[in-house]
């Protein structure tokens, strides 16, 4: 767009009218950029080219900022010196902010400065100009999927494609030699399979060797230096030439023409670039393009990779600025066949068990669970460095690699939390199918949930109001003059010891066992869920209605992750499994002390009908288009807080055995990774290779004695300034948690998740510290701002972890007692000198050892913020009683959680909810607001 203010400072330059950027144009903007220009005065009117070129770069920013890039213009004064400079592309290089810029030095300094020196300190994944040695090498060999393309040449050979002129076999001409436009498009033809010649202003034979091209490209710098008689007739002709000859009839006294005598060669070329106006817009376009990359590794894995181009500040803009691949593209691609495939819209689809089964004799890949040290109530990144690894494994690396992850509840989501799709450029897409209903298992737990708390209330009241004879006669009616046991009353029958079929032959006291499950409303341990925070829910009175006879008492609601249909969900291996486990759900005792099971309930073949779709894994994909299995989402501290099974299983098997599947575990390794081991990989008889421990300054900071980091409040200064002291005093928690992966024998990779307030020093403290602590290695991972590239040294750490000695055990045997194998978890993960039963939890130790539940795996409910029981004890306390004030029994899943402290399984909703700013775009239907 031209105006007055613009042409104050392109007085004479031709604008494009479909780009809106001047065609001299030749700087990239990427997310955000910066242009560092040394030694220029932006004040008055021009007269160098020095003093153009700012020009040029005015018009370009404020055409960025009308097209929403972020362009960022960095000026050095007249007076830095080549040291200077350096220091300030080091400082870019290290800013994981920044994915890219370019350097522009002045033409008329009169300093000593060493061009090479300062092309070279640009970081090759940065140097956005491909001007340093090493992208310019990877392009003169060839490698033109692994480097930055210079943007004119590379607009120049899209010029060339559009005109349908096959290259191949061409000759090609290209008049100039320059690092920017005339080597680099020497090579790029010459990969395209031209015949090749570089001409310049001294080429002798220059007219003659012009004559010969099919392919002219000239970059001289010199105006009209070639003649349009030489040209050979039907040649396509890419004049590359910015150059001003005095013209009296122009304002300024001078004009813009080619290095083509461009009036002559029109007549003679079949296809050729008028200057001003050709080569620069398209220039402009090829620096703004997404680098693609296709690879094939055993299946085909098609993946983008590369820095998204706009200005992105929310995660959601980012997702939604990347188009995912077709899911059914995605289970091609990993080997599903298409009757394996069920289909949920363009970007999500449900896959069959049937997979499983087929790929039952397939090998498994490497098995890599992600956790991390204790927290911050802010959260350290697991979810994004589990992403950030799989797209470096599988989009960089070129590794068969699945992610397996847990769907969020929709209660954080717009509560306070937010969703929990990773974040920056590590995310699964679409985040907002991810976050919110995706395919509706949640919403099946619910119904689930509830409809066995429905079933426990109504059959409560049934016996209170109704004779033995009259709840048989109803639980087992005549039809048709005939009585008929269904197949779930056998089944009942049979744990009575009643080995009757024909309901007829009952006795009186064989009718009273099966009719009266005499439950007590005191031991019911079953709730009502709603996968909503609603704090007023935590406690309700029901059976309040004059229908219920005055049968009312206390009761609440959870949220629905938190459902042991959830955990049950997780760790099934199959549908029969799931309806096993289902069946064996406890939700109560009876008065005479014995447990009362939702099969006893009779509702077992209901919740397997409401879950059959809910047990097929979620197939999505990741920013990068990786493949990704999202499946249920339990509760991480009264469930064990880990992905499916039967997703790991699936994945295991698709990537084959030099693949990699790398899932989560949720919060710290002293809660999700111990319960990953002892629980989860205890039933799926799964043996992981690595452990993925995610460390940050901010957390490591905090357990050193830093002040409290609160959600939603600045971070205090202690975070955002250099403080190795307070550093190291923290690193007590991540050397601890990491004698706690290697006490089950797994070697363990620190991702050191860098934020952009680190210094170098602190990252590089905390490197040094967990590879003393016994990590097989440490590494510094930027993800977030950089995607899977910047976790290439973690995937590749991963990848010798996965090939190292692995000796997995489990830290306790299940046939220990019960108050045992608690002792064991305190004394050996968390630190504790012993632990004390409270009354009544040692009264749950006699019931449930009773009950013959002794033998279940311990999933312990604690907090997350601490290695103890106390969060406010931070870094690696020791010699602590553990107190456990409770044992609750999820038998269906399989494991008894003791409860040390108080737990809440009903968050609440803040002052300023995150549904203040959600909302949904009438026009597009897009989804806004959500983080």
């Amino acid at each position: 767009k031209q105006s007055s203010e613009m042409q104050l400072y392109c007085d004479d330059l031709i604008l494009s009218e479909t780009t809106g950027i001047c065609s001299t144009c030749c700087f990239l903007f990427v997310h955000p950029f910066v242009l560092v220009l040394y030694g220029f005065s932006l004040a008055g009117k021009f007269s160098n080219p020095s003093q153009l070129l700012t020009g040029s770069l005015l018009c370009s920013l404020k055409a960025a900022a009308e097209i929403g890039i972020s362009a960022n213009h960095i000026k050095l004064p007249n007076t830095a010196t080549e040291a200077d400079v350096l220091k300030c592309i080091a400082s870019l290089n290290g800013d994981p902010a920044v994915h890219g810029f370019i350097v522009q030095l002045p033409l008329d300094s009169d300093k000593p400065i060493n061009t090479e020196k300062i092309t070279n300190a640009v970081a090759p994944e940065k140097d956005v100009d491909g001007l340093s040695s090493i992208n310019a090498g990877k392009l003169s060999r060839g490698d033109l999927g692994d480097c930055f393309i210079p943007c004119t040449p590379k607009g120049c050979m899209e010029l060339i494609r559009q005109t349908g002129i096959q290259v191949a076999g061409k000759r090609a001409v290209v008049v100039g030699r320059s690092k920017i436009v005339g080597a680099p498009m020497h090579d790029l033809l010459l990969w395209n399979h031209a015949t090749v010649t570089t001409c310049h202003s001294k080429t002798s034979t220059l007219a003659e060797e012009v004559g010969k091209a099919d392919i002219l490209v000239v970059a001289a710098g010199k105006a009209e230096m070639v003649k349009g008689e030489w040209i050979k007739p039907g040649a396509i002709v890419i004049d590359c030439g910015i150059n001003h000859v005095p013209d009296s009839t122009k304002a300024s006294g001078k004009r813009v023409v080619g290095d083509v005598a461009y009036s002559t060669a029109k007549e003679k070329a079949s296809y050729i670039t008028p200057v001003p106006g050709g080569v620069g817009p398209m220039t402009v376009a090829m620096l703004m393009q997404v680098r693609g990359q296709i690879e094939t590794a055993g299946h085909l894995y098609i993946c983008l990779w590369g820095m998204l181009l706009l200005t992105i500040s929310t995660d959601i803009e980012i997702s939604q600025s990347c188009i995912p691949k077709p899911i059914d593209q995605v289970a091609r691609e990993v080997g599903l066949l298409p009757d394996e495939v069920e289909l949920y819209g363009q970007t999500k689809a449900k896959v069959h068990l049937s997979a499983l089964k087929r790929l039952k004799n397939q090998p498994d890949g490497k098995y890599v669970v992600v956790t991390g040290i204790t927290p911050t109530p802010l959260g350290e990144g697991k979810s994004t460095t589990t992403v950030g690894l799989v797209q470096a494994l599988g989009a960089h690396l070129h590794q068969n690699v699945f992610a397996c992850v847990r769907q969020p509840s929709q209660g954080p989501t717009f509560g306070i939390k937010g969703g929990a799709a990773g974040g920056g450029y590590c995310q699964i897409t679409p985040m907002e199918e991810f976050n919110l209903h995706l395919t509706g298992d949640i919403h099946a737990i619910t119904a689930a949930n509830n409809l066995v708390a429905a079933a426990v209330d109504a059959r409560i009241f049934h016996e209170l109001t109704q004779t033995d004879q009259a709840l048989y006669n109803r639980l087992v009616p005549s039809v048709s003059g005939v009585r008929k046991f269904s197949d779930i009353q056998i089944r009942r029958l049979q744990k009575l010891g009643i080995n009757k079929t024909d309901p007829m032959a009952l006795t009186k006291e064989e009718v009273n066992l099966f009719v009266r499950l005499d439950i007590d409303p005191g031991t019911i341990t079953w709730q009502r869920v709603l996968d909503t925070n609603d704090r007023f829910l935590r406690k309700i009175t029901i059976g309040q209605s004059p229908t219920e006879k005055g049968f009312s008492r206390m009761a609440q609601f959870d949220i629905t992750v938190s459902s042991e249909i959830m955990a049950v969900l997780a760790l099934s291996d199959g549908l029969d499994d799931m309806k096993k486990r289902l069946g064996r759900m406890v939700v109560a005792s009876s008065k005479r002390g014995e447990p009362v099971t939702t099969d006893d309930l009779g509702v077992t073949g209901a919740l397997a009908v409401l879950m059959r779709d809910a047990v097929k894994p979620n197939l999505m994909q990741t920013l990068e288009g990786t493949p990704v299995f999202v499946h249920a989402g339990p509760f991480a501290n009264i469930a064990h807080g880990n992905s499916s099974v039967l997703a790991d299983k699936i994945a295991l098997k698709l990537v084959g055995k030099e693949g990699f599947v790398v899932t989560e575990a949720g919060f710290g390794a002293d809660i999700g990774m111990e319960k990953f081991f002892n629980i989860k990989c205890r039933y799926s008889g799964l043996r992981p290779h690595v452990v993925v421990l995610v460390a940050t300054v901010r957390a490591l900071k905090m357990h050193g004695g830093g002040p409290a980091v609160t959600a939603g409040v600045p971070l205090p200064k202690e975070y955002m300034e250099e403080n190795l002291q307070l550093l190291a005093r923290g690193c007590s928690n991540l050397n601890k948690q990491i004698q706690n992966a290697r006490m089950f024998g797994v070697p363990v990779v620190v991702a050191v998740n860098a934020f952009k307030t680190d210094t170098k020093a602190e990252l590089a403290l905390v490197v040094q510290m967990a590879k003393e602590a016994g990590a097989f290695d440490a590494v510094e991972c930027t993800h977030w701002a950089e995607g899977g590239k910047g976790a290439v040294a973690l995937a590749q750490a991963v990848q010798r972890a996965s090939q190292a000695p692995s000796n997995f055990r489990f830290l306790y045997n299940v046939e220990l007692p019960v108050i045992d194998k608690i002792r064991l978890i305190a004394q050996q993960i968390y630190g504790a000198s012993d632990i004390e039963l409270l009354p009544e939890a040692q009264e749950k130790v006699t019931l449930y050892t009773k009950q013959g539940f002794g033998n279940l795996p311990i999933c312990m409910a604690k907090t997350h913020l601490s290695l103890s029981h106390d969060p406010e004890q931070k870094g690696a306390p020791a010699g602590f009683i553990l107190p456990i004030r409770d044992i609750r029994a999820s038998v269906g899943a399989g494991f008894l959680y003791p409860l040390v402290g108080t737990m809440s399984t009903m968050p609440g909703l803040p002052t300023r909810p995150c549904f203040y700013d959600i909302d949904l775009d009438p026009v597009s239907g897009e989804v806004n607001g959500l983080f």
